[in-house]
């Protein structure tokens, strides 16, 4: 048995913070995707290949990190 947490010491679930770090990965790639485009589009004063760079980069932050975060988290089989 386990004791209930504490209000001083909560319990830590490494399944809520995994999913956290997920989705936190997927918004920083679609917010550099947004950036990205922006500067591309020259509605950001910034180097057009800055822009391609971080759209590059944004899509493999939202489509490929959480596949390989996932695989590298997943639980060994039973």
């Amino acid at each position: 048995m386990t004791a209930p947490a504490s209000p001083e010491r909560p319990v830590k679930d490494p399944a809520r913070a995994r999913f956290f770090a997920i989705a936190l990965v997927r918004l920083s790639g679609a917010v550099m995707v947004l950036l990205g485009l922006l500067i591309t589009e020259r509605r950001l004063d910034l180097p057009w290949a800055l822009g391609v760079v971080l759209t590059v980069a944004g899509f493999f932050d939202v489509f490929v990190m959480p596949k390989i975060l996932a695989r590298r988290w997943r639980s060994p089989a039973a």
